[in-house]
């Protein structure tokens, strides 16, 4: 998420890759009426998933798609309380206050579902506990609950660690996953200690328990999957993502465009928010005479500071001269946030935001209100009928949950507060907003969401940025965000959607024999490509190296992480039979300092 924003020569390595193992410990119009929040949730859909055969491992012999051992339900409102369910078949009940709890845990050979039923009871989470032995020296990796900080890392066992979405267990050449399947109706993580397995269920209603009344909210899907002995964990976690999206269509074209295969430009971290229509179009120019001929369009994403009209007179005449110049015209938005003359009824509570008294918490509409969704979906298709293609989403995470992903923990949300709409869950609105976003923007259209949970948008979005901002001011930012969620949520390319590590910036403040290497690294991925070209640190050598990117890019090539297991920012980089190597490394080492969350001032 571009979330500093106002108002808002590599070497080939000669040898093989050493196998994964113990000794490396290593983002049209608008409808004329707006549905309801609950009207818009993604529907179930069937799957089968598909697997290679893998012998039985017992250490790493996974148990959750088996009853679990234990299943607690915490209940009511700002202070949970902690009820013990018992079973009977295979569905687990409370008794005295939680009397009106069900938990119904049906399994089966390759999944196993989990549904909940409160009458009268608000619900906030349900922990379901597998005791099973897990080897102690077993390397762990969980996903993230948006995007990612510099923080995803295979390490040893934690118990208190928390897993969003997926875990993946690696030990002695041996790889297994588990996972909730993507557009689940809860906030869904993992634990994972020597004595065994947790799964928690979010069903939380902002920081209060869900009102579920009579309805029967079927909240996950379990799957799970075990990699042959020496299958990579990189191949073994592709495949538990396939299974995890396995039933929901990901369309491979918007209209006459390809989804997977996006490059182009984008602004942001040459300009700040200081863009003008005559540098925009220069970077169309730039792309368009990079791009290979006759192949896939570039894009040219414009980021925020367009709202000023001075330097912004006509943004549908600014999308016309973009695809003038054969290049899809982008636009980065922010639907959630309100205006200060928006009426309070229609807002979010400040409560929901954790933050001092000095940062005020933003202004932000509740989706679940059908006039504050029509004026969220109102951003997006203003943005289509000024004639853009491609829409870039951002801040919506942060606005409705009033934290960004690395602080939210267990907690996706903090405080005592609800959204207007109580009888549907946190990631129920969410996945509501998302496809609102897409019925604004039309079957169409190019949605690449930005601080959004990319668990819930599969076959909605078609690219996610997955990692905090890169930077065009300091190459360690891009170091630590962009290296790292290119590699760690590199298994989730083309199977939930278009990945994008955010921009390469090349600019006089980062060297160029750095920005130089994440191009390639980059390009060959296969990922999202758009630059971030300041006109005064482009010459000859980059014009050469920037064609040579996005022949690469559209080339469609793939990468993956060799030393992932070893390290948060991997350098060798295995693509078919070619090794290469990156130094990531500046000569005078790197800071030692937090380079926190870029944000600017709302």
């Amino acid at each position: 998420m571009d979330n500093t924003k106002n108002s808002h020569p590599q070497n080939a390595l000669t040898k093989s890759a050493e196998p994964e193992s113990s000794k490396s410990i290593s983002r049209r119009n608008l409808l004329k009426t707006v549905p309801s929040a609950a009207t818009l949730l993604l529907p179930t859909a069937s799957w089968a998933q598909q697997s290679k055969t893998a012998p039985a491992h017992d250490g790493l012999d996974l148990p959750v798609l088996a009853q679990p051992d234990l299943v607690f339900a915490f209940l009511s409102d700002a202070e949970p309380e902690r009820h013990v369910l018992s079973r009977t078949g295979s569905s687990w009940t409370g008794s005295n206050a939680a009397t009106s709890i069900k938990v119904d845990f049906i399994a089966a050979a390759q999944q196993a579902a989990i549904a909940i039923e409160s009458l009268t009871a608000h619900v906030q989470r349900i922990h379901l506990r597998w005791k099973r032995r897990l080897p102690a020296e077993a390397l762990v990796l969980g996903d993230a609950w948006e995007r990612s900080y510099g923080d995803l890392e295979w390490k040893p066992l934690q118990a208190e660690r928390v897993l969003p979405w997926y875990a993946m267990l690696h030990t002695q050449g041996q790889t297994s996953g588990m996972g909730v399947k993507t557009g689940a109706a809860a906030f869904a993580f993992w634990q994972a200690d020597p004595s065994g397995i947790s799964l928690w269920l979010d069903v939380r209603n902002g920081g209060n328990g869900v009102s579920l009344g009579n309805r029967k909210l079927q909240a996950a899907t379990i799957v799970q999957c075990r990699g042959a002995k020496d299958e990579s964990a990189f191949a073994v976690t592709q495949r538990l993502c396939r299974a995890m999206a396995q039933g929901t269509r990901v369309p491979a074209m918007r209209g006459a465009i390809p989804v997977d295969v996006i490059y182009g430009s984008n602004d942001w971290y040459y300009a700040y928010g200081q863009n003008t229509h005559d540098g925009i179009l220069r970077d169309a120019d730039l792309v368009s005479s990079l791009a290979p001929p006759g192949g896939i369009k570039p894009f040219t994403v414009i980021d925020d500071g367009y709202q000023d009209a001075a330097r912004f007179p006509s943004l549908s005449k600014l999308a016309s001269d973009i695809r003038s110049r054969n290049v899809i015209p982008g636009l980065w938005i922010r639907p959630l946030r309100a205006s200060s003359s928006t009426p309070q009824n229609l807002l979010l509570p400040d409560s929901r935001y954790s933050a001092s008294a000095n940062d005020p918490a933003p202004l932000a509409y509740d989706p679940t209100i059908p006039e504050a969704l029509h004026a969220i979906a109102s951003v997006a298709a203003e943005a289509c009928a000024w004639g853009f293609d491609l829409i870039k989403h951002d801040f919506t995470t942060w606005e409705l949950f009033g934290q960004w992903g690395s602080q939210m923990g267990a907690s996706p949300t903090r405080g005592n507060w609800h959204f207007n709409d109580r009888s549907l869950t946190n990631a129920e609105i969410v996945t509501a907003l998302y496809r609102q976003l897409r019925a604004a923007c039309g079957e169409d259209r190019i949605i690449l969401g930005c601080n959004t949970m990319g668990h819930l948008s599969v076959g909605l979005f078609d690219a996610s940025r997955t990692g905090d901002d890169t930077s065009g001011k300091e190459w360690e930012r891009t170091r630590r965000m962009g290296v790292n969620t290119l590699a760690f949520r590199l298994p989730q390319h083309k199977v939930f959607c278009s990945i994008d590590a955010d921009c390469v910036a090349i600019t006089p403040d980062v060297p160029w024999s750095m920005s130089r290497q994440w191009l390639k690294v980059v390009a060959s991925s296969g990922t999202v490509l758009l630059i971030s070209p300041d006109p005064k640190a482009i010459g000859p050598e980059q014009r050469k190296a920037l064609r040579t990117a996005f022949e690469i890019c559209v080339g469609k090539e793939g990468r993956e992480p060799l030393d992932w297991i070893n390290t948060r920012t991997p350098a060798a980089w295995r693509s078919f039979d070619l090794i290469e190597a990156y130094e990531w490394i500046l000569e005078e080492g790197e800071s030692p300092f937090p380079i926190g969350i870029q944000r600017g001032p709302d």
